[in-house]
């Protein structure tokens, strides 16, 4: 990271819009929020707020809708849990419940009331957020790497200002069902994002890079959501409100080179669960001839 001193503002809060409904994983997500699904043994929202935490966020700012107090809960201390591993020992159990708990003051919640997309819930952030940068990381996407994407954003952000968005490469025949950049001059670690289209016609993507559910936004970005009229699906697109941005700031990308989970869908998961799984060298000794048999031996139903 470079250690020049700022000509813009740091990126000190992180937005987390965990207010939907998971219907792809009923029946399990009907009482436990999707976000609250474990990966071995994190719930996905705690994966994403470690990557923030990891690239110096001290502000974590969390969108939600009904069903959602558990999160909350999660991110809160214990005292009766805390007391009773204390009583029996377990202080192994006591640090990991500690690492994981923001400071005080560190969480704010705020409700959606109303599914009306990406773009209403960030600008529900805006009175907490102020007027400042802010990162945004989508709690579904889990991005695996020894470094977290959002540190190496974070690094682009501090030379260049503006905004910043992560990008990742996709075959050329699967750009139409993505928001994809046009990437110009390279610059800091990244790239001038010169252009974004959403889910492009099929052989006229401007580029293979797909955003990929990691931002660092302006917070112009709110005037813009506040009066944006809905888009595709009858909802308040965040891609819409930044190509309006991008007519009066820069947009820088970011290519993260790790390897991201969907976990918002069935497959993504279980991936997710492989590979964290595999990244542990006690557990991938135990599990990898395990694996290797069940692959060999098990057929798909047929009904």
């Amino acid at each position: 990271m470079s250690n020049k001193v700022l000509s813009h503002k740091p990126v000190r809060k992180a937005v987390f819009p965990v207010a939907g409904l998971g219907t792809r994983f009923l029946p399990a997500t009907k009482a436990v929020p999707k976000e609250m699904l474990t990966v071995v043994d994190k719930p996905v929202i705690q994966y994403v707020v470690e990557e923030a935490r990891a690239a110096g966020i001290e502000h974590f700012v969390f969108v939600t809708g009904r069903n959602k107090g558990v999160i909350e809960d999660h991110f809160d201390q214990q005292v009766e849990l805390e007391q009773t591993l204390r009583e029996r020992g377990k202080q192994k159990a006591l640090d990991i419940l500690a690492e994981a708990l923001p400071g005080p003051g560190q969480t704010s919640f705020t409700r959606q009331q109303a599914p009306l997309g990406l773009g209403h819930a960030v600008w529900c952030a805006r009175n907490i957020i102020g007027n400042e940068p802010f990162a945004l990381l989508l709690p579904d996407m889990i991005m695996q790497d020894e470094r977290g994407c959002m540190s190496r954003m974070v690094d682009v952000y501090n030379e260049t200002g503006g905004n910043v968005i992560s990008t990742e490469e996709v075959a050329p025949e699967e750009t139409h069902k993505y928001g994809i950049v046009e990437k110009g001059a390279p610059i800091a670690g990244g790239f001038k994002v010169n252009g974004m289209v959403e889910k492009p016609a099929q052989g006229t993507a401007p580029s293979n890079l797909i955003i990929s559910g990691r931002y660092i936004l302006q917070p112009e970005i709110f005037d813009i959501l506040e009066n944006q009229q809905s888009g595709a699906g009858g909802e308040i697109q965040l891609t819409d409100g930044m190509l309006e941005l991008a007519k009066i700031q820069d947009f820088f990308g970011f290519t993260f080179q790790g390897r991201t989970f969907d976990c918002g869908s069935k497959e993504g998961f279980i991936k997710a669960n492989v590979a964290y799984a595999m990244w542990d060298k006690k557990m991938a000794k135990a599990l990898r001839p395990e694996l290797e048999q069940l692959l060999a031996s098990i057929k798909p139903r047929t009904a």
